[in-house]
């Protein structure tokens, strides 16, 4: 731990991901994982959406180089899809160490939830990567007055007398939040017995309710499917944060570092420009939103359809991954101890691969 609080004093950066710290061997797992998992029948393509300073996809490309059969590596492509222009030119720079990389690689300076900047519908089956990337996708939230009260969008106004800013309520409208709530409630009961005693219990005992919705995950596993639907998905991210402030389900840690001290806003309102702000993934409704996606979730909703699953998914810890997939060998400490499987006990791995139902 003072090794990593010096790290971070003599870098100026707020935060690394995993994959910085326990570089190469967190992103040489997830090549096993794909390598094992993939048909190598095919040549292997692989995007990956925002990728940082270019860590995994450079050690991904080393792992393969090194350890999978020549004609893997020579008829693979790695394409890294990143709306940072600076963030792009590193990425090439990293990767660009290992000469022989270059030919596999390409950076594409574009907006992955832009349907546009894919092109034609890819047919051909490959994978996508997305490493700490759902928490800090846009957010919607909507509040309720009580338990069985109608949810309403929340708006952010900025009000002529007033110097800050301020919440105003309003019915739904907005088509991803629409689509975000009607997946949370498919799976509700909605009995008469249990809508009658929920409605007499909420009005005795009112209770507000305020939910943090994934529509920029919504919107960007949308395009995914639609752009690729013979993907493989690995995604990792935080299943919660600790000490988060800010009220409501699913709700973000805020917080600004300054001189390798954290502080954390109670009101995501007073954070204005200069902090950064990390949502918790629910890998629950991260599983429904891409059964969602696929189009099969949407069949479920008459019951008629007899259609079977277009994704097999799976969500585990990153320890469980890296046991499985990893070298943990290679981060243990002369005590025993294990950061990259004792410490981000926060963290988990989401895998999506298609079904023979996809079609």
């Amino acid at each position: 731990m003072k090794h990593l609080d010096k790290i971070y004093k003599q870098s100026g950066i707020a935060w690394f991901t995993p994959v910085e710290l326990f570089k190469p061997w967190y992103a040489q797992g997830i090549a096993e994982a794909i390598l094992r998992t993939a048909n190598l029948s095919v040549p292997l393509k692989i995007y990956e959406i925002g990728g940082g300073s270019g860590t995994c996809a450079k050690g991904i490309l080393d792992y393969i180089m090194l350890n999978a059969p020549p004609r893997i590596y020579n008829n693979m492509t790695y394409t890294s899809v990143e709306i940072s222009p600076t963030l792009a030119e590193i990425q090439k720079q990293t990767v660009g160490e290992v000469h022989g990389h270059l030919s596999k690689f390409k950076v594409e300076h574009r907006d992955a939830m832009d349907r546009s900047g894919w092109g034609d519908v890819e047919q051909q089956p490959c994978w996508v990567i997305m490493l700490e990337v759902l928490d800090n996708l846009p957010h919607d939230l909507i509040y309720s007055e009580s338990q069985v009260s109608p949810w309403m969008e929340v708006w952010v106004e900025k009000q002529l007398d007033r110097e800050g800013l301020s919440e105003l309520y309003k019915p739904l409208h907005d088509s991803l939040i629409k689509r975000c709530v009607e997946i949370l409630e498919l799976d509700k009961n909605d009995t008469k017995q249990s809508s009658i005693v929920s409605k007499a219990w909420s009005k005795l005992f009112p209770k507000p309710r305020r939910c943090w919705l994934p529509t920029g995950c919504m919107k960007l596993l949308e395009v995914l499917h639609a752009a690729l639907p013979k993907m493989s998905l690995i995604a990792s991210d935080f299943s919660f944060l600790p000490d988060v402030k800010v009220p409501g389900e699913r709700a973000p840690l805020v917080s600004t570092k300054k001189d390798g001290h954290s502080s954390d806003y109670s009101n995501f309102l007073y954070a204005k420009g200069d902090a950064d702000i990390f949502f918790p993934t629910d890998f629950w409704l991260l599983e429904r939103i891409d059964h969602y996606c696929s189009g099969w979730l949407k069949l479920q909703k008459d019951k008629s359809s007899l259609q079977g699953k277009k994704r097999r998914t799976i969500t585990i810890d990153t320890s469980s991954f890296m046991e499985e997939f990893g070298l943990p060998s290679k981060t243990r400490t002369k005590d025993g101890y294990n950061p990259l499987l004792d410490d981000f006990k926060n963290t988990k791995f989401y895998l999506s691969v298609p079904t023979h139902n996809i079609n």
